[in-house]
């Protein structure tokens, strides 16, 4: 069965198009390195909860837009073995005060699928 690493944070939407640049990259670097597949995506249907919400998990502000984004590997040990390259790519290596999000706000964590259809 394969493994999924799912990551959520919010983009202020000035820095929409930055962040897309960044994650096209991002992308080509992760399938590069084995990742069977790369999904980015933008927030179209995520009200702000009363206790809990996508927005509410990373602090979103009414001028950030929620990011939700996956990345499928073969196995646990398939993708710790790309992340190991990911992290050491020269192409993702940047100064964090740059980036087009806050990465303190930034959820992310690894699953292993118990249902695949």
């Amino acid at each position: 069965m394969s493994y999924v690493d799912g990551f959520l944070l919010a983009v202020p939407k000035a820095r929409l198009d930055d962040y897309k640049k960044l994650a096209n990259t991002a992308g080509v670097v992760w399938k590069e390195h084995g990742a069977l597949a790369y999904v980015e995506c933008v927030g179209d249907d995520v009200p702000y909860g009363e206790l809990t919400s996508f927005p509410r998990a990373v602090q979103a502000t009414d001028d950030e837009i929620v990011i939700f984004a996956w990345v499928v590997y073969e196995s646990r040990q398939s993708r710790d073995a790309v992340m190991a390259k990911v992290m050491a790519d020269e192409r993702l290596k940047g100064d964090w005060s740059t980036m087009p999000f806050d990465g303190k706000r930034m959820i992310f964590g690894g699953f292993q699928p118990f249902i695949e259809l």
